[in-house]
């Protein structure tokens, strides 16, 4: 069963790759430079774990594959546009991401600026291509916007950098987190279910797809903790030990391994029994089931 998972988590990751390829701005459109980094932020690389999400949650509402292209890509523009702004010298400072060199080593810091400013716009441009009811396209927008802004990664990102060097709750981790990576992992799961076919659309499933999106976005933050200490760079694709080294509050630091991979068996459970009081966990749903496994066994 893993290795149908596979299959269409390969299939998918290079459909949202040609996607990026076909409908991000040309190289060689004025201004070149600034259009060349955004490509490289976008088609180089990652997992792409929420174009993921959002294909898996749309095949709970029949979505049009045309349409669900656009709504992927728009979710992969914004997270390659949070990436290139934290690797920025003022905030992480960092030189490696997916394996080679940064969107500001590469092209200048101003340039990378540049680049992550003009993502977010594209993302939106993307989704008002839809041609989805305006009630739909108005609500993808929506949730888009609020897992970007100051309720989500921005500020997420603010407490993050406001907290090294401390020691902070339980609570308060979990809620930066949950900002900063769980916003748009849940984004992603709500505008895939949001650009499939109104009738099936429910408040239900919402609320459920909700709950699981939250429970996935924990557990993917606690499982990247836990290979920040147990991996190494050329694994990652990204400078390991960082957040030690920056001497950031994680679930590591805070609970140890042990612990960290109970939580993100906790997180797992969670977001499988999110999918299973729809009933949907053999049915329409099983790739985002597929999608919760894949998360947890990054830890092992």
């Amino acid at each position: 069963m893993m290795s149908d998972f596979k299959e269409w988590m390969k299939v998918h990751q290079a459909r949202v790759q040609s996607v990026a390829e076909r409908l991000l701005p040309s190289e060689d459109l004025v201004p070149t430079a600034l259009h060349q980094a955004m490509r490289y932020a976008v088609i180089g690389g990652g997992k792409r774990v929420r174009p993921l999400l959002v294909y898996a949650a749309s095949e709970i509402t029949d979505g049009c594959k045309d349409v669900v292209d656009l709504v992927a890509l728009a979710v992969e523009c914004v997270h390659s546009y949070s990436l290139i702004h934290d690797d920025l010298p003022c905030m992480d400072n960092d030189t490696l991401r997916h394996g080679k060199p940064t969107v500001h080593i590469k092209f200048g810091e101003a340039t990378a600026m540049l680049a992550g400013d003009a993502l977010q716009p594209e993302a939106i441009l993307l989704l008002l291509r839809t041609g989805l009811p305006a009630e739909q396209c108005m609500e993808l927008v929506r949730l888009l916007a609020e897992a970007s802004s100051t309720t989500g990664m921005c500020g997420g990102q603010a407490i993050d950098l406001s907290v090294v060097g401390q020691a902070i709750s339980y609570e308060d981790l979990q809620r930066m987190h949950a900002m900063k990576t769980g916003a748009l992992l849940k984004a992603s799961v709500l505008m895939g279910a949001m650009s499939g076919q109104s009738e099936f659309i429910s408040s239900d499933l919402l609320k459920n797809l909700k709950e699981y999106g939250e429970a996935i976005g924990l557990a993917f933050q606690i499982v990247d903790d836990i290979l920040d200490v147990t991996e190494d760079t050329a694994t990652l694709g990204k400078t390991a030990g960082k957040d030690e080294k920056n001497d950031k509050p994680t679930y590591v630091s805070l609970f140890g391994l042990d612990r960290s991979r109970q939580l993100v068996v906790e997180q797992h459970n969670r977001a499988l029994d999110a999918l299973c009081s729809l009933g949907l966990l053999q049915g329409k749903s099983k790739h985002l089931a597929d999608i919760a496994d894949y998360i947890i066994k990054r830890s092992y």
